[in-house]
């Protein structure tokens, strides 16, 4: 899989747009740091990661190396086979937090994008009139995910929902047959820097969550089949390893 070259060519001169604002990742206290490495597509490199709260709404941001957002996924033509790149980022929070079933695995935040195919049908995303045609642009999901060696050693994918079965979902859930939720939360991009603002239900407990960033690809199962969606690259870890070190304040 191959990211556009010419994201590397703006590295420099992102960097140090970065550099010069004072709201991004990359200057928050507490943030989870990532050293730029040359060898990953700059906008899927990652310079920090960070998470904070105003009551119930939690900003989950990320600064690249690059400008955040710059490539997208070339179409396929199928829905069977079709990337989805994606920047996220995994927390301690139950899956019951957002209206998942409990206990099913890790809830993350994602924003993807995926030319082939719309998993929102309650927005617009392009502003087009037709719900059903915005797959290419950013766009927000929660998504449970657990390891499943279907996708490979090691690898993870977006919880499957079994055949017959009828686990607890979000009102916003878009029919996919996996623990995916769409819940309208608008990406937002200012130049190396991605970021989310989530809302939560009133009782959820948010103090000390803790968070890590992620860039990954993955792919839907050709024959559109459990799994259904596996991670199948990963660009860069904020930490390195996954070991979620952010705290939300």
């Amino acid at each position: 899989m191959k990211l556009s070259f010419a994201v590397f060519a703006a590295a420099a001169f992102t960097a140090s747009a970065a550099i010069a604002g004072g709201d991004h990742a990359l200057h928050q206290e507490g943030a989870v740091m990532s050293s730029a490495d040359s060898g990953k597509a700059a906008d899927f490199d990652i310079l920090a990661a960070h998470a904070h709260r105003d009551g119930n709404t939690v900003t989950f941001h990320m600064t690249t190396a690059g400008t955040a957002g710059a490539s997208v996924p070339a179409a396929g033509g199928t829905v069977g086979g079709a990337d989805v790149w994606s920047y996220v980022w995994p927390t301690s929070l139950d899956p019951s937090a957002v209206g998942f079933e409990g206990g099913a695995g890790i809830l993350a935040l994602a924003a993807t994008s995926h030319p082939d195919f719309d998993d929102t049908p309650l927005y617009d995303e392009n502003g087009d009139g037709d719900p059903a045609n915005d797959g290419v642009e950013w766009h927000s999901h929660w998504v449970v995910l657990t390891p499943t060696e279907a996708c490979g050693p090691g690898a993870l994918s977006v919880r499957d929902i079994a055949e017959g079965t009828a686990p607890k979902l979000p009102a916003t859930w878009p029919g996919f047959p996996v623990f995916l939720d769409s819940p309208g939360f608008t990406p937002l991009f200012d130049g190396p820097e991605i970021k989310v603002n989530a809302g939560f239900a009133s009782d959820v407990q948010l103090d000390g969550v803790a968070y890590d960033g992620v860039t990954s690809a993955l792919r839907v199962n050709a024959n559109i089949h459990a799994p259904l969606l596996c991670v199948t690259n990963v660009f860069d870890v904020a930490s390195g390893d996954l070991s979620l070190p952010g705290t939300l304040q």
